[in-house]
């Protein structure tokens, strides 16, 4: 079966039945895809050792991958995470490279490879927390925010690895700055994608070529699935599964300590070790590279693919069930947490306040209404996930403090019980249903009003408690419908802009 176009529909047949059976378990789909190389590799439906498809495909699917972590690597991104994520997240790959390297070197591999094995267990995937965080809806979270950090920190350090690895990459710097001009094809697809991360083509460009990448991708996945030898897999499955252990429960003890001398609090420390307790595809394609080094063993290959494959489908389940986690594991969490430090954002201005209107997310709409509070003097606290609007807000002398609403314990920071009203600008739907299960379990009586982002939402906050749902959508519908009904057949909105823009430019407190 030597014809490329039959295999090409072949893989891409099976890669697409594996698909759709991991969508509906709600699995990465990069797990169908290594699966499908599994399967052509152990059922010889043709070798891929002579497959044409399979031999130059799969340097367009790393390059793909590359420039898909690229676009998403916006250096100004990089440069505004602050240096408490950027030493956390140097201090993490530094720990759980040198500890995962010493179980490797213990479990008998050689150095070389123990070094590789311990890097690769350090990286998490960016693609995988993304999507995960994206169904949740928690990309704005305040433990999603520091994971995306971390991940985008560990991309960087992992193309700038898999640069050094290559033997063009030391011509570069030992021979001279023209070698630049035969770096590889993945390197210059990196180089690519990061050049267009801050350009105003950016989304643009990524929605034209993600049918060709999700493409190429599929392809590569599938490839480094038929890299798999199971020859003795009687002897690398134990080894696997001791690399699965630690990547599922050393490496977040590891993020776990990391982020308690950071003075982060344990709810968000916990979800962000959460997700990111699982091995990257970064992982594979730098064993992959030195397989092709021969720096590394088919062994090792295979070992930390069964481990990622793993870890991917657990901690994917893990994710998903983390409220329910934390419940049962916050008093082991709290062993990690600083109880001496906490971020002067923390510390609630005014202890006695009573009587006020909790506002919780003091941005956009949130800023609205602190103003409007301060103005008319109306005793006040705002809590937000974001230490910067938070110490802008004190500033302003606003009563703020810096939390995850979704953290319990920050709950009970706010004083509900002496509260007058509570106002959630939040667009999480789980921490507003959480916090309206607190303030029903106080048996206090006062209007609380939240943000829903579709009506079945909102349905089910009114039925968990809401007096009121604003729900972004409906309430721009109406204020047009408004408009419209009072100034159709009149000179309203001639030079409307210039009068808006002047507002906008009024607008200039420190939450805007």
């Amino acid at each position: 079966m030597d014809n490329i176009f039959i295999q090409l529909a072949i893989i891409l047949g099976i890669a697409s039945i594996l698909g759709f059976i991991t969508v509906r378990l709600k699995l990465p789909l990069l797990i169908a895809y290594l699966f499908g190389g599994l399967l052509i590799a152990t059922t010889a439906v043709f070798d891929p050792r002579t497959s044409e498809v399979l031999h130059f495909l799969p340097e367009i699917g790393i390059a793909f991958v590359l420039f898909l972590v690229g676009m998403e690597l916006d250096l100004r991104e990089i440069k505004s995470l602050g240096k408490p994520i950027l030493l956390a997240g140097i201090l993490q790959i530094t720990m759980t490279t040198i500890i995962g390297s010493s179980i490797a070197r213990l479990l008998g591999f050689a150095p070389t490879e123990s070094l590789y094995l311990g890097v690769g267990l350090s990286f998490s995937s960016t693609i995988l927390v993304i999507k995960l965080l994206l169904d949740k809806k928690d990309l704005n979270a305040l433990y999603g925010k520091l994971a995306v950090g971390i991940l985008l920190l560990e991309d960087l350090l992992a193309v700038i690895l898999l640069l050094f690895l290559t033997a063009l990459a030391w011509c570069f710097i030992y021979i001279s700055f023209a070698v630049l001009m035969g770096f590889s094809v993945v390197i210059g697809a990196f180089l690519a994608g990061v050049a267009l991360a801050s350009s105003p083509y950016h989304y643009q460009i990524q929605g034209k070529v993600k049918p060709l990448r999700d493409f190429f991708v599929a392809l590569f996945f599938v490839y480094l699935g038929t890299q798999v030898d199971f020859t003795d897999i009687g002897k690398i499955y134990p080894l696997a599964l001791i690399f699965t252990a630690y990547t599922l429960f050393v490496k977040p003890a590891i993020f776990l300590l990391i982020f308690g001398i950071f003075g982060f609090r344990k709810h968000t420390m916990f979800q962000t070790a959460l997700v990111l307790t699982h091995i990257s595809e970064f992982s594979l394609i730098i064993l992959l590279v030195g397989l092709q080094q021969a720096k590394v063993s088919q062994a090792a290959l295979t070992t930390i693919a069964l481990s990622g494959v793993s870890s991917m489908i657990i901690a994917s389940l893990m994710i998903t069930h983390s409220r329910k986690i934390y419940k049962k594991l916050s008093g082991f969490v709290a062993f990690f947490e600083r109880k001496d430090y906490r971020h002067e954002t923390e510390i609630i201005a005014g202890d006695s306040i009573a009587g006020h209107v909790v506002i919780i997310g003091g941005h956009r709409v949130g800023g609205e209404i602190v103003r409007f509070l301060k103005n008319e003097n109306i005793p006040h606290l705002v809590l937000d996930f974001n230490p910067g609007q938070v110490e802008a807000l004190l500033k302003e002398k606003i009563n703020a403090f810096y939390g995850d609403m979704g953290d319990p314990d920050v709950l009970d920071e706010l004083r509900l019980s002496d509260a007058k009203m509570v106002i959630s600008t939040a667009s999480d739907f789980d921490d507003n249903r959480l916090l309206l299960e607190e303030i029903k379990s106080l048996k206090i009586n006062i209007p609380v009003i939240v943000r829903a982002e579709t009506i079945p939402d909102a349905r089910e906050l009114y039925h968990a408690g809401a007096d009121f749902c604003l729900i972004p959508d409906i309430v721009a519908g109406d204020l047009l419908m408004e408009k419209l009904k009072e100034h159709l057949n009149d000179d309203f909105f001639k030079n409307r802009a210039k009068i808006e823009m002047e507002k906008l430019a009024r607008k200039t407190l420190a939450w805007e």
